[in-house]
């Protein structure tokens, strides 16, 4: 399957807009990217977008067929400079990055690598990584009083990756994030732990576990609050 993957990679990426208005972009572009095992299309069968686009935001959104095969090659990042930001940031005043699962940990992976094109995170049920990683923070008391290394190499790629998220808890004008997850979900320790240095508001939680009964749920929850709808403002 894994190979299957790797031989479906694309140059450039194959992606879906969904425009507002064909006459002038939105102010705000929402990219859309995929779980394991789902691929281009996948949100607008869940009805994501319809669902966004009832709430009357003025965004453009964007899906990206970011599937596995991209993070097995290493080339996920590059796709998503050239592919996607590139394209797209001087047509755009703010950039959002949505993530399911393995989605979630590739907008936070584009997030870390290009921090001036991201302006916000929403992060439904993310693989946030291994559970030593996930341990030693939960064993320091917590996100905001572990002190990651000065310097991780290649093989902590998920230590890399709290560094960025306790910067954005952590840092005054870092991108907004947004973190929605199951109650049942397989990685609900990590996604406790990111919660607990997040702003109440910027956390959803439903029944459930990780599965699109439960991020459907979560994602209406997330377009019916105010806090969020005032983010796509126009």
């Amino acid at each position: 399957m894994l190979s299957a993957c790797a031989a479906e990679l694309q140059n450039p990426m194959p992606t879906a807009t969904h425009v507002l208005s064909s006459e002038a972009p939105a102010r705000t572009l929402v990219v859309l990217l995929p779980g394991v095992g789902d691929r281009i299309g996948t949100y607008d069968e869940h009805g994501f977008i319809a669902a966004m686009r009832d709430t009357g935001m003025r965004v453009d959104m964007l899906e990206v067929d970011a599937h596995f095969g991209y993070y097995k090659t290493r080339t996920l990042l590059e796709r998503m400079e050239q592919d996607v930001l590139a394209p797209n940031r001087d047509k755009y005043e703010e950039i959002w990055l949505v993530g399911i699962s393995m989605g979630g940990l590739g907008a936070l992976l584009t997030a870390w690598t290009y921090p001036e094109d991201v302006d916000g995170l929403i992060l439904l049920a993310p693989y946030l990584g291994r559970r030593k990683t996930i341990k030693a923070i939960d064993t320091a008391g917590g996100l905001v009083h572990w002190q990651p290394p000065v310097a991780a190499n290649e093989a902590d790629w998920d230590v890399e990756i709290w560094r960025l998220l306790k910067r954005i808890c952590e840092t005054e004008g870092a991108p907004e994030l947004y973190l929605a997850y199951g109650e049942d979900d397989f990685g609900v320790r990590a996604h406790a732990l990111l919660a607990a240095s997040l702003p109440p508001s910027r956390v959803r939680t439903a029944a459930g576990g990780h599965a699109w009964t439960t991020w459907t749920t979560l994602w209406l929850a997330l377009l019916n609050d105010q806090t969020i709808r005032a983010e796509f403002q126009d």
